[in-house]
């Protein structure tokens, strides 16, 4: 988890330093959010979002999480996805569709989720830890309200598809590994938000 935790650094610096040039652009509209949501789940998020037209707009997140739980329970990972928006009436206010691609590393198990989706069993991670990394692209929509001249509420869902490549471990905290690496195309929801959105 070192190299994820100075990746996910290293991202975060990257995404500031866009946001810096970004907003230096004359006629730009320029906007920095947090999700919700990420935050609810403990993990550490920022977005920066630029207009490039009345209608188009280009949006950043990513997000890491580094922590060991009680129990020895992990959710760790970082992760990144750029997004493309097409804004249905005025920029950053309304309707809005999006296509986004993502990509990251996880270290993840112990944790109790007893379900399955599309192919996808989740209820594997309680007596299993999975390390590796993934990519891959969705699409979305979404609705901004406008708080005030700055703040804006903003919500979004996506579906898409993530190919991810990994080491299973035969329990959650060992290092047991079986002895091939294993592939996973997982289809589902690949982006979900309620943002806060102060925009300049």
């Amino acid at each position: 988890m070192k190299s994820i935790g100075c990746r996910a650094s290293r991202f975060i610096c990257l995404l500031f330093a866009c946001f810096v040039m970004s907003y230096n652009m004359m006629g730009q509209d320029v906007a920095v959010k947090t999700n919700l949501l990420s935050d609810g789940f403990l993990n550490i998020n920022l977005g920066a979002e630029m207009m490039l037209s009345s209608k188009w707009s280009l949006e950043a997140e990513g997000e890491f999480n580094g922590w060991t739980l009680s129990h020895e329970r992990r959710w760790k990972h970082w992760a990144v996805q750029p997004e493309i928006r097409y804004w249905l009436c005025r920029h950053m206010d309304g309707h809005f569709f999006g296509a986004h691609v993502h990509t990251g590393q996880f270290n993840m198990g112990g944790l109790d989720l007893d379900f399955s989706f599309l192919g996808t069993h989740f209820s594997n991670l309680k007596d299993y830890r999975y390390q590796g990394w993934f990519w891959g692209a969705g699409v979305s929509y979404g609705y901004a309200w406008m708080l005030s001249e700055h703040w804006n509420l903003e919500a979004e869902l996506g579906v898409g598809w993530s190919y991810t490549r990994f080491s299973k471990y035969r329990c959650k905290s060992c290092n047991k590994k079986d002895p091939s690496k294993s592939v996973h195309n997982y289809v589902g929801v690949t982006r979900a938000a309620i943002n806060l959105v102060y925009v300049f």
